[in-house]
């Protein structure tokens, strides 16, 4: 443990208690929980970001859309507006979150929604739709789900597991015990049945939880952000510079798919869910013109290019070769048919 978190620990303490008691409370009925009727899929994690929520709702929508009329509820993080909205795929991130407006756009024919208060925006939703998918709602113990699946990322399952602001926790890892499912992200497509039998071990679930693993794999084509076009991956060369433009919380498995293509990456790296200014597309226009090379180009992700739709900033970097990399999630084949087994027999509930 280094120094900034043996500082942090006695405020990881107070908070700890806190949680633990807000926790108690709600499993004691002294808080309210509410249910509904309708089917509600949550998905959610106990870490502060980067553990694939949004892929993983995508992966349920692609899995559920042609049999229910679906509609996903989200807070709408570091949206400007309050209470309940219809996302549409012309609006601003500001007006409704990043997350939520990329599923707009990547699933034009779905109902999104955002609202701080999930309970309110079920009551709103189901009015007129079958199945709800909850994105990041585990710690909202005011809406009790039907099936609650619970993301942890691969690479930092072995890590300690300390609550914030020490840590990255949430909550503590006992809270896992609400999740009917437990999924670990970004796992290697090869991982070995010892490991996978080490990392449940180290999960312990208990006998009603199901384990399962789960790879981002990375499209092949990059897709131009304001035209649309396909850009082929064959096309970047070890001798290609990469420009990567995040502001997403964990970026190492995307710097080293790159590295797969091209080791000449400059990172231009943000805070999770920035608001990307003008300022900043200008360092990016400026070194990307001055570095004398032809063989150039600029890479963000799906998350981070709805950032990038505003007017001001479109006309700065317009004229620029800027691609966003879709990611879409996936199970070996037989985590996947169990997996999706679970989901369709849930669904099928309505």
């Amino acid at each position: 443990m280094n120094l900034l978190r043996i500082l942090l620990w006695p405020f990881s303490l107070v908070y700890g208690v806190i949680v633990f008691i807000r926790n108690k409370f709600y499993d004691w009925g002294w808080f309210k929980t509410n249910q509904f009727a309708i089917p509600i899929i949550s998905v959610g994690n106990l870490e502060v970001g980067g553990s694939g929520k949004t892929p993983m709702v995508a992966y349920l929508i692609d899995l559920l859309q042609n049999r229910y009329k679906i509609a996903t509820l989200s807070r709408g993080y570091g949206r400007k507006t309050k209470g309940f909205r219809w996302v549409k795929p012309d609006d601003h991130a500001l007006e409704t979150g990043d997350e939520a407006l990329q599923l707009k756009q990547k699933f034009p024919n779905i109902a999104v929604a955002v609202c701080e208060n999930r309970v309110l925006g079920v009551q709103e939703i189901k009015r007129q739709h079958q199945l709800i998918l909850l994105d990041d709602a585990y710690q909202h113990r005011a809406l009790k789900p039907g099936l609650s699946i619970l993301l942890f990322d691969y690479h930092h399952i072995k890590k300690p597991k300390l609550l914030l602001p020490a840590g990255n926790y949430r909550e503590p890892f006992g809270g896992r015990k609400r999740a009917d499912i437990m999924i670990i992200t970004k796992s290697p497509a090869n991982i070995s049945s010892a490991e996978r039998q080490i990392i449940a071990q180290d999960l312990n679930p208990y006998p009603y939880q199901k384990i399962f693993f789960s790879q981002i794999v990375y499209a092949q084509n990059l897709i131009q952000i304001f035209t649309k076009q396909a850009f082929n991956l064959a096309q970047i060369t070890p001798k290609t510079t990469v420009f990567l433009l995040t502001g997403i919380a964990k970026t190492a498995p995307l710097i080293q798919e790159i590295k797969k293509y091209s080791q000449q990456i400059i990172h231009h790296a943000y805070a999770d869910h920035h608001q990307f200014s003008s300022k900043n597309m200008l360092k990016l226009v400026s070194e990307f013109n001055h570095l004398a090379v032809a063989d150039k180009i600029i890479i963000t992700t799906e998350k981070d290019a709805v950032r990038l739709q505003s007017a001001e900033i479109y006309q700065l970097i317009k004229n620029l070769p800027v691609y966003q990399w879709p990611i879409s999630v996936d199970f070996n084949e037989d985590d996947k048919k169990e997996f999706d087994q679970l989901i369709e027999d849930y669904a099928h509930t309505i």
